[in-house]
Formats: C-alpha cells, sequence, structure tokens
C-alpha cells in the first residue's frame, strides 16, 4: 500500500500539473514546463512565462471570483499542452511515407484538403464533444432520473434537500465509474501513471529531498490539491448551493446549475487552496475522501516516467521561495 501525506512536509508549493501523453506538465510562480518521453527514447523539455505569483490580476486574486477564472485558465493551458504532447508522438518522415501508402482515398483526400490541420480539428471535434457529453452525464441525466424517480415513489416532491442529495449522489457514482472504466484502457493507465509520477515528484520536493528518481520513489502517489480532488469536491459544494434552488423542473434545474458553476467553482477552489497549505485534522478529514479516489487515477510509475515529471518540475522552482508559498 502506498504511503499517506507526510505529517510536516518542508515546503507547501503551489506548483501543480498534469499528466500528459507520455508525459508531465507543471506549472510554477513564473516559470511553465511540460516534459515529454519522445517515439526516441527522449526527453523534450519545453518551458514557458507563467504570471502566477504576486503580480497577477486582482480577479485572479480575489477569494471565490478567482477560482473560476483560475479553473479556465488552467483548463485552457491543461488541454494545449495535451495537445502538444499528442503531436509529439506523431510518426517521424519515415513511417509517415509508409502510413501515406497505406491511406484510402477517403483519408488522402482529408490529408490533401487539410493537411497539418486535420489534427488540430479532430480534437477540437472530439473537445467539444466531450464536454456536451458531460453536459449530459453530469447536468442532465442525474435530474431526469431523480425526477422520474421521484414521480414514480412516495419520495415528497417539494424536497429540495433529497432532490439535490439525490443527484449529487447519482453524479458521483457516474463520475467513480468513469474513471473506473477508463482506467482499463492501456493508453489511460500510462497517463494514469504519470499522473502518479507527479504527485510523487511534488511530494518529494515538498519534503525538501533532491530531485531524483529513487527520492521521488519512495513519496506517495496522493496529493489533497489534486484536480480529482478538485472535482469531487466540485461534487459536493454543488449538493450544498442546489439545495437553496426551490425548481423542479428538470430543464430549470440544469439551466440553473450551469448558471451557478461558477460559485460553486469558486468555494470548491478555496478549499483545495486551503488543503494546499494546511495540515491539520479538519482539512484532513475533508480531503481524505479525494484522496482515496486518486487511488483510482494514479498509479505508481516507473523511473522513465519520474524522470519526466522531475525534468518538468525543475524549471518551474524558482531561485526565491518566498514566491513559491501559498
Amino acid at each position: 500500500m502506498a504511503k499517506q501525506p507526510r505529517e510536516n512536509p518542508k515546503h507547501m508549493t503551489k506548483i501543480g500539473g498534469q499528466a500528459l501523453i507520455e508525459g508531465v506538465m507543471m506549472k510554477g510562480a513564473d516559470t511553465g514546463a511540460m516534459a515529454c518521453r519522445l517515439p526516441n527514447g527522449e526527453i523534450d523539455v519545453e518551458t514557458w512565462p507563467e504570471n502566477n505569483g504576486k503580480n497577477m490580476p486582482w480577479y485572479r486574486r480575489c477569494p471565490l471570483v478567482r477560482g473560476s477564472f483560475n479553473f479556465v485558465l488552467s483548463m485552457k493551458d491543461g488541454y494545449h499542452c495535451l495537445m502538444k504532447s499528442a503531436e509529439k508522438q506523431m510518426p517521424e518522415d519515415g513511417e509517415e511515407t509508409q502510413n501515406e501508402e497505406e491511406m484510402n482515398r477517403f483519408e488522402k483526400w482529408l490529408d490533401e484538403k487539410l493537411g497539418d490541420k486535420i489534427f488540430g480539428i479532430i480534437m477540437t471535434i472530439g473537445t467539444v464533444l466531450g464536454f456536451v457529453v458531460a453536459l449530459g452525464l453530469f447536468a442532465w441525466l442525474p435530474k431526469f432520473a431523480v425526477n422520474q424517480l421521484i414521480v414514480h415513489t412516495p419520495i415528497p416532491d417539494g424536497s429540495h434537500f433529497v432532490r439535490s442529495l439525490l443527484e449529487g449522489i447519482l453524479k458521483i457514482v457516474i463520475f467513480l465509474g468513469y474513471m473506473a472504466c477508463t482506467g482499463f484502457m492501456k493508453d489511460i493507465r500510462r497517463t494514469y501513471e504519470y499522473h502518479g509520477a507527479e504527485h510523487k515528484t511534488i511530494a518529494c520536493y515538498e519534503a525538501g529531498e533532491e530531485l531524483t528518481v529513487e527520492n521521488v520513489k519512495k513519496h506517495t502517489r496522493f496529493h489533497p490539491r489534486c484536480g480529482t480532488s478538485f472535482i469531487f469536491i466540485t461534487l459536493i459544494v454543488s449538493i450544498l448551493v442546489m439545495c437553496l434552488v426551490p425548481l423542479t423542473v428538470v430543464w430549470q434545474r440544469v439551466i440553473v446549475s450551469v448558471l451557478l458553476l461558477p460559485v460553486v467553482v469558486g468555494i470548491s477552489y478555496e478549499f483545495i487552496r486551503i488543503a494546499g497549505r494546511s495540515n491539520n485534522w479538519l482539512t484532513r478529514a475533508l480531503s481524505w475522501p479525494g484522496l482515496q479516489i486518486q487511488r483510482i487515477t494514479t498509479r505508481e510509475p516507473d523511473g522513465s516516467q519520474i524522470e519526466c515529471a522531475i525534468a518538468a518540475l525543475k524549471p518551474c522552482i524558482p531561485k526565491d521561495l518566498e514566491d513559491d508559498k501559498w
């Protein structure tokens, strides 16, 4: 069994990251970096300037407001890095020639008309479809299913708390089921391993140890500031917020839940910040469910994956550690 987070890490960093396709992305106070394992075995590292320090705009520093803006920015940067990491896994020129010979007429027509743009178009279509599916699974389906349950059972129709609680439970079940099912896919499992490498590397850095593969392996793959924990907390907060909504019509509740999303994200983000910089019995108790879900979304990485995480983290460590505190 993996070790749990240490009681008193020497440094509570604000550096966070994301698993990519055969790589890891990290973002620090003034620098962001992504490190990917190329098909030839080399590690490719890219860096760029960030503005996550003291000079951030007011809307990225204001409590409750900053959550939505930082979440959208994180999603945007994460999607951009994910696309770039996928492109880095594309075949070399010699392999492309062989693949062109095997293409059918339709594939050749697409290649002639769209060329290099086709990859971006496919990713964009996939993102849009993913958003629609997520909206259906987490916004519409739970409300529709619970409404049908209430209509055909003795559950009081006016019980907003019961309705919101049942919707929230169904959302959590869908979320856990989706994560567990995707974990059986080989490519997703490797991404979960890089996710574990990201967490273990940050834990090693927070403990003040030298960033080596051997040191990183000793640390936990669970972290309270993980995006998985954030999503789970968002689901819990959404239950509490929707308890205040007196509407019972499904389409009205769907619209209101979407409109209230910035409020839910804002509250959840503040909790994640508290959990990231505090380590008392209350934050440990509230973080525990999210840490357990990370048993699904993280896997123990191998040495080569840890090397990528270290390569991504090192450029993000600021010279002045005061810039890297919550």
